[in-house]
């Protein structure tokens, strides 16, 4: 599962990795959160376009959007063939924007929350899928994230990890005339062991409502994880 993420890059190192990019209220995130409005790069019928997401996907037909809740994540395994995820996975894929994302190991003292993130700290897309409600008073466009099983790197953390796309591949996700489940099955896999390196952070990201550098500043303990 992931259940947090970053996106501390400026606009400006957004735009130079996205030119996609432009979301003028764009602020650096620290500790975004579900429920939260997350950036992406969405395929629309003039185009793909940035776009401000709400985390939690709501499907088109549900009757409440309460549902979002319990969406933020799909799992690759099964994402195909969910109710709630297999007509986006066919038509309404995304790019979640995003530059680091929080796991929490299970140690006998408690959760450690890491930050893991590339190891250059560029930008880079998490894969998505979105959707259009518009059942209540105000229409809602939302997304999940794609998770799947952890690398060798990230399996010291956690058993799972979100899907970040190779940058090739951003063309192809967002392709709406692309919807061979094969195909597009065969992104979903866990990136490279070497591409990510992770450290330990204060238990602030525990509270979605602390947004602040802190969050991503590492313990001054030992425990940074390798590559990088």
């Amino acid at each position: 599962m992931c259940g947090r993420f970053t996106i501390t890059a400026s606009a400006v190192a957004l735009k130079e990795t996205f030119p996609l990019f432009d979301l003028p209220d764009h602020v650096p995130r620290y500790n975004m959160a579900p429920t939260q409005m997350i950036p992406a790069i969405v395929q629309r019928g003039d185009g793909p376009k940035s776009a401000f997401l709400r985390w939690g996907l709501v499907p088109h037909w549900a009757d409440d959007a309460k549902i979002g809740y319990r969406m933020i994540n799909a799992r690759a395994e099964t994402v195909a063939s969910k109710p709630a995820f297999r007509s986006p996975f066919r038509k309404r894929r995304c790019l979640v924007l995003a530059d680091g994302y929080y796991e929490w190991q299970k140690r006998e003292e408690g959760k450690q929350p890491y930050w893991i993130c590339r190891c250059d700290r560029r930008p880079f897309a998490f894969a998505g899928l979105w959707d259009h409600w518009e059942k209540g008073d105000k229409p809602i466009d939302s997304c999940t994230l794609i998770t799947t099983s952890a690398n060798d790197f990230t399996a010291a953390i956690h058993d799972r990890m979100p899907v970040i796309l190779d940058s090739e591949d951003h063309d192809l996700w967002l392709d709406t005339e692309a919807q061979e489940p094969e195909r597009l099955q065969r992104l979903l896999v866990p990136c490279a062991i070497d591409l990510l390196t992770a450290f330990p952070v204060s238990t602030l990201v525990n509270n979605p409502r602390v947004d602040k550098p802190d969050c991503v500043r590492p313990l001054e303990s030992p425990g940074t994880l390798g590559n990088g």
